[in-house]
């Protein structure tokens, strides 16, 4: 059975390989478009240690993104095609647009602080594991 086809939701966990830390406990994967644009708008606030990718599908890679709809500021964690973080931007308010990062591949957003709370810097591999 795969989770794709019978809308079972894989759960897995983001670990920071560089720093030996978990970055986030619960990543959700927002594979489709209207997931990749729906994103976190909507939501009152992530819960601590959960998360969403954004853009590690066949869809096209995600430079940007805003926070345009959202409630609560966000930590983003743009990684490169083979999980390297190219750049982190810490509490990102509501209502912003950012710049375009080139050599992005996919987007993980946190809650505010937890890219702090795991030592987390630009450079670090990050691997996603599933857990049971």
């Amino acid at each position: 059975m795969c989770a794709r086809c019978c809308n079972l939701k894989r759960v897995r966990r983001a670990i920071n390989i560089t720093r030996g830390s978990v970055l986030c406990a619960s990543v959700e994967e927002a594979a489709s478009a209207i997931a990749r644009g729906r994103g976190l708008m909507g939501r009152e606030a992530l819960a601590p240690g959960a998360g969403l990718l954004i853009g590690s599908g066949p869809l096209l890679p995600m430079l940007w993104i805003h926070t345009f709809f959202m409630r609560f500021p966000i930590d983003l964690v743009f990684l490169g095609r083979s999980g390297r973080i190219i750049r982190l931007m810490p509490a990102v308010k509501p209502w912003r647009l950012t710049a375009p990062v080139l050599g992005a591949h996919s987007v993980l957003e946190l809650e505010a602080g937890a890219a702090q709370r795991a030592a987390t810097r630009a450079g670090d591999e990050v691997r996603f594991e599933d857990i049971a």
